[in-house]
């Protein structure tokens, strides 16, 4: 029998990367006397929760609008619910770091004590970071959260994401790509180090795997100039630099390269032909206009300025690409010209990882939930104000 904590957690590493989950239902059914649990797993459109051990329910469509499993995924809180038979299925989140993975499902005879729950949440947050770990090493996860087949574009770009958010103390961040089956050149990336957020937001020129590869070696010279230590100016020149010796100015990449103080709030920006930025500052959406400056590729040698501009605590931006911002559909107008300052506004009290979905799902209302013509890509960042005890 499972006891303490260590030896669950041991549990879980010394399981081979697509038993994980078995071997956290052994460890729940041993400390916690469960009945039954399962995993279910965010889609790539984060349109529903599948399941990993009864994939039978996801043959008969029960999660894809399972609201009990969907109120823990959007709180981000425990949610218990009980039957007439006295069982009760206790959902806890399943997020490492901010990024949400789904929803752990533990059926006990009655109803949890606060210590149930809390030996039930230590061992969801065990499961979530091996999960993430063993996502690497094996593809049934990955075979969880598609509902069809990806194109071999969106593969390349789903393996190239840092991650869908991550939140900190001081900030939350969050990102999404549509259509999320056949995403080719659009994309974002992210990294923190120390006091220090840089994002990027690029919106590949081309469609289908010829965007994509263009748009993953833009991220791999931008990645490359980043680790080796490189500012935000030399990033984008390396990056340019990169693409055009490879394509000689045939291809580029529009690109919005951000640095976040994540303790004064101050801003350092490049706008190379950029995503559009803009601020939610209570209930006032604000585009922040920069000087646009060459696309990554466009011609050799280019060089970059920075731009600067500050942020004050509460304060939301959002980063859209062409494909939000141009959107037009028909004879009804781009939707960033005509409602996406709505959207955005709607989204004030939802954490980002909520609101890019917010603004996604008021783009494909607008394009009458027809396909997209064109990539879609959202990130929104909050920065809570100066946070001096590191990471939260």
């Amino acid at each position: 029998m499972l006891e303490a904590p260590g030896q669950v957690s041991r549990a879980l590493r010394s399981a081979p990367p697509d038993r994980v989950v078995e071997a956290a239902d052994l460890a729940l059914r041993s400390i916690l006397g469960a009945s039954r649990t399962d995993v279910f797993i965010a889609d790539y459109r984060i349109s529903g929760l599948w399941p990993v051990l009864d994939t039978d329910l996801a043959g008969a469509g029960f999660l894809a609008c399972h609201s009990m499993a969907q109120r823990c995924f959007s709180s981000q809180q425990p949610v218990t619910d009980a039957d007439d038979e006295g069982r009760c299925r206790l959902y806890l989140p399943l997020s490492v770091w901010g990024e949400r993975l789904g929803v752990l499902l533990v059926e006990l005879p009655g109803p949890p004590g606060p210590d149930t729950v809390e030996r039930a949440a230590d061992i969801a947050g065990e499961l979530a970071v091996v999960l993430r770990a063993a996502d690497r090493e094996t593809d049934r996860y990955r075979r969880v959260r598609r509902r069809e087949r990806l194109s071999m574009a969106a593969e390349m770009q789903w393996e190239l994401l840092p991650g869908r958010s991550v939140s900190h103390a001081a900030f939350e961040l969050a990102g999404q790509l549509e259509p999320a089956y056949t995403v080719g050149g659009d994309h974002f990336d992210w990294s923190l180090d120390g006091d220090r957020l840089t994002a990027t937001v690029l919106n590949g020129a081309g469609i289908g795997l010829t965007a994509a590869l263009l748009t993953a070696v833009t991220v791999n010279a931008l990645r490359n100039a980043r680790r080796s230590g490189g500012s935000l100016d030399e990033q984008a020149e390396l990056a340019s630099d990169t693409v055009y010796y490879q394509h000689r100015g045939r291809r580029y990449v529009a690109t919005l390269l951000l640095e976040l103080d994540t303790v004064t709030g101050r801003v350092r920006a490049v706008d190379a032909g950029s995503p559009h930025l803009l601020r939610l500052r209570g209930g006032t959406v604000t585009p922040i206009h920069l000087e646009q400056q060459l696309p990554l590729g466009m011609f050799a040698e280019a060089r970059y300025d920075v731009q600067e501009f500050d942020l004050e605590p509460g304060d939301r931006l959002f980063v859209v690409s062409d494909g939000v911002w141009a959107a037009d559909p028909g004879d009804r107008g781009a939707y960033g010209e005509r409602v996406m300052a709505r959207a955005m506004r709607s989204t004030r009290l939802q954490p980002p990882a909520e609101a890019v979905g917010t603004v996604m799902r008021e783009l494909h209302a607008w394009h009458a939930d027809a396909d997209f013509s064109d990539d879609a890509v959202v990130v929104c960042v909050d920065w809570r104000g100066s946070a001096s005890g590191g990471d939260g």
